[in-house]
């Protein structure tokens, strides 16, 4: 069942699909409009350096084949073949855009996708509409971009200008008109990238092909061969056997060097060298070097700091004494002590990793708030309720734990940064709508009252006041102050640098708040 994207949202290609060999289909019509699909094969600062990799119309593969232009089939306006194991090193992402042929603006167009097709199946599909644009002439409608792996995000981006401006923002040249090539005859051959019509779905790709043999290394141009007799010289002279020159005197006051395969000759009161590999004796009347008479080899000397054996090995990793509800046994791991009488815990579901005692655990549905987040945003929030006597122990893939304690005041937090907490706490939804963020909106968990909440982040946060200026992005912000306001702050993306203060993220949040309040961010985006 194909992943249905909004704009903005991202992800891996392996989380889509296993292949490499993809297919993408883009469907976009108005009436009267005409369209140019296109994509840009853009090096690492987002540039077309290469005009090789501008796969359109009149340019329909790249060098490698890894990207191929296929045209409309199977329902979709154009169509492209996508060889991600086949894409050179210095192309680091690849855009799909639209732009008009003629007059008309975007926000003419009706309803509309990119998708990605895979193995013969839908894997994700972007749709669009044409109120989701104003007078652009031209939209960036996906990239899939190399970070540490291939990824794929939903763009759906305007942009003023058509195919020309297009092109030159991405750093190329727009050619000038030239004469038109005189047509071919009837009956020929037709070119060797164009595809088969076909009615039927998109195709299922195989392995890609893979290079073409190389051609065989000429032979060997012949090399001339001389007709006149080698001169060999005599091995001996007439004479007889020619004698080894003798080997010169040694300097002054230093001993001859010893013919080669016997011991060398020390000077007169000094002990005779060591032959190769063996110990220089000992001097007169002294023992010869060694390890101490008594020791066993092989036996490490000393007692390490922490004591010898298993016991003190493992010391450092024993667990840490109980005593208080919430105890953070690392950085990645947190145990929670369940008494008589106390409050249940809520977590995710599958974050426990051992418990000790005799403790019960339930489903808890999520609620109207597990509903929302989990519809709206695809990621479900289930939880399970924890209750009993003992200790249970929670994480989730390797994240680091923050236990935040509130007493009688409220937090903040995003919904997908939430690990565990306090049956006791008040908790409830907030909806931040928005273009260009991961489902069309951020959702978070307001928590006020007694109680501990736990908080996961990718590596170590960092909490900074709230300023007039404070702009955060959407998938790097963690939690913030109950008291800041919240909003939305989109910039096009047109290019790297475009223009003064553009941080090159497309949307990102302004916090407000009097002195006092916070915001938390995490080292990490998607």
């Amino acid at each position: 069942m194909a992943r249905e994207f909004q704009r903005g949202h991202k992800a891996k290609i392996s989380d889509l699909t296993a292949g490499t060999d993809l297919y993408v289909g883009v469907q976009i019509a108005g009436p009267g409009l005409s369209f140019d699909i296109s994509c840009f094969g853009l090096d690492a600062n987002e540039q077309l350096s290469d005009d090789r990799y501008f796969i359109f119309f009149n340019q329909p593969k790249s060098p490698e084949e890894s990207l191929q232009l296929l045209g409309a089939q199977a329902g979709d306006t154009e169509s492209f073949r996508v060889t991600l194991d086949r894409i050179p090193a210095s192309i680091h992402k690849l855009s799909f855009t639209a732009t008009l042929d003629g007059a008309g603006q975007m926000s003419q167009v009706g309803p509309g996708y990119i998708r990605i097709v895979a193995g013969g199946e839908e894997v994700v599909r972007y749709a669009f509409t044409g109120s989701e644009f104003t007078t652009e002439r031209a939209v960036m409608l996906g990239d899939f971009y190399l970070k540490d792996v291939w990824r794929f995000a939903a763009v759906g981006q305007g942009f003023d200008g058509g195919l020309d401006a297009l092109l030159k923002n991405f750093g190329g040249e727009v050619a000038e008109e030239e004469p038109a090539a005189p047509e071919p005859e009837a009956g020929g051959a037709p070119p060797a990238f164009a595809p088969p019509a076909q009615s039927t779905p998109p195709p299922a790709f195989g392995a890609p092909a893979g290079p073409p043999a190389p051609a065989p290394a000429p032979a060997p141009a012949p090399q001339p061969v001389h007709t006149a007799p080698t001169i060999v010289a005599p091995m001996t002279p007439p004479g007889g056997t020619v004698p080894p020159p003798a080997p010169a005197p040694p300097p002054y006051g230093q001993p001859a060097p010893a013919p080669y395969g016997q011991p060398a000759t020390a000077p007169f009161g000094q002990p005779a060298p060591a032959p190769y590999g063996q110990p220089a004796p000992a001097p007169y009347g002294q023992q010869p070097p060694g390890p101490p008479q008594g020791v066993p080899q092989g036996v490490p000397q000393g007692v390490p700091p922490g004591g010898a054996g298993l016991q003190a090995a493992l010391q450092p990793y024993k667990e840490l004494p109980t005593g208080q509800r919430w105890t953070p046994q690392n950085g990645q791991l947190m145990r929670v002590d369940l008494g008589e009488g106390g409050s249940p815990v809520l977590a995710r579901q599958g974050s426990m990793v051992m418990y000790q005692g005799k403790v019960d655990f339930g489903y808890k549905g999520a609620g109207f708030a597990g509903r929302l987040v989990g519809n709206a945003t695809g990621q479900e929030m289930q939880l399970m309720r924890c209750t009993g006597k003992g200790q249970v122990f929670l994480a989730e893939e390797g994240a680091h734990l923050h236990p935040v304690e509130l007493q009688g005041d409220g937090i903040c937090v995003s919904a997908e940064n939430v690990l565990a907490f306090d049956e006791s706490l008040q908790y409830e939804v907030r909806r931040i709508e928005g273009h260009g963020i991961p489902g069309g909106a951020l959702f978070t968990m307001l928590f006020q009252g007694t109680g501990t909440v736990v908080v996961k982040t990718h590596g170590t946060p960092v909490v900074l006041p709230v300023t007039p200026t404070t702009f955060a992005d959407c998938n790097a912000v963690v939690a913030w102050s109950a008291g800041s306001q919240v909003i939305i702050s989109s910039q096009v993306r047109l290019r790297r640098n475009a223009y003064p203060g553009h941080s090159g993220e497309t949307v990102n949040l302004q916090f407000r708040g009097a002195p006092g309040n916070f915001i938390v961010v995490q080292p990490y985006e998607v």
